[in-house]
């Protein structure tokens, strides 16, 4: 079966930096367009980056500049490296494929910028 696992989070300090990383497993990943979403406390969640099979990316605008998505597909990951890191970047982050028409997620993994 489809598994997606986040890891990476935690807490930072405003204008820090955190790598997610989601490893993928029960599908074809290298064929799969994958991505990165968000969801903070009393909000719907959104679409932080996204990635197609051909590595073509796009980004919300609240992060183009800050963050960057990439995938290995050697090790069936996905990466999110988030740099600048702002108060408003806090929520569960969450991995997510699309494959054979469905769309999986992961757990979920949490991001608190704070001092």
């Amino acid at each position: 079966q489809v598994q997606l696992v986040e890891s990476g989070g935690g807490l930072v300090q405003p204008g820090g930096s955190l790598r997610l990383s989601c490893t993928a497993s029960g599908f074809i990943f290298s064929s799969s367009s994958m991505g990165w979403y968000r969801q903070a406390p009393g909000k719907q969640r959104e679409l932080v980056a996204g990635i197609t099979r051909f590595r073509l990316t796009n980004y919300a605008d609240s992060v183009k500049g800050r963050f960057t998505i990439s995938r290995d597909n050697a090790k069936n990951t996905l990466s999110l490296q988030m740099n600048s890191l702002k108060p408003e970047d806090t929520a569960v982050y969450y991995c997510n494929a699309i494959w054979a028409g469905e769309d999986y997620w992961g757990q979920g993994t949490q991001v608190t910028v704070s001092s």
